[in-house]
């Protein structure tokens, strides 16, 4: 009795979502890459936002241009990552190893980068402001620090809050 109940209700609910398209399409489930090998994989001006890339080989992935807003990358390893004009607001970028990294012209409002390591990137023109980055990072970055963001129209010097 109570199987048929439920299979009954299962059906009901496959019959509700079929006839109501709008509602069964509106929710989607964030992409989930967690602990992929994803090496030199282009998603250059990919819609992204709140994928979860978390302990994920990114090694020379091609991000350009990719809206990464809200996304998790924690504890990957994005050695020679293409960043350039991704947007990466709210994004959690913390233990990331981000070396020779291309961040030019990257957003990263409000993202979260602590413990990650910047060695040899370039952030001509990214916007770092109300990013959380310890003061250790922000000194690093403050002598590399150049440039305007396209979108944002602030220094990447103003954003880290460089003197």
């Amino acid at each position: 009795m109570y199987l048929q109940q439920g299979i009954a209700l299962l059906l009901g609910v496959m019959i509700w979502c079929v006839a109501s398209p709008a509602l069964a399409t509106d929710w989607t489930h964030p992409l989930s890459f967690s602990n992929a090998e994803l090496g030199r994989h282009d998603f250059s001006g990919q819609s992204l936002q709140a994928a979860e890339f978390s302990n994920a080989n990114l090694e020379m992935v091609n991000f350009a241009g990719a809206d990464l807003r809200g996304a998790v990358l924690s504890a990957s390893v994005m050695t020679q990552a293409n960043l350039h004009g991704a947007d990466l607001t709210n994004a959690m970028v913390n233990e990331v190893k981000l070396n020779g990294a291309d961040l030019s012209d990257a957003v990263l409002l409000e993202a979260l980068l602590l413990r990650s390591v910047f060695t040899d990137v370039n952030i001509a023109g990214a916007d770092f402001s109300d990013a959380i980055l310890d003061r250790a990072q922000i000194k690093e970055l403050c002598q590399k620090a150049s440039g305007v963001n396209s979108k944002t129209g602030v220094t990447t010097r103003e954003s880290l809050g460089c003197r």
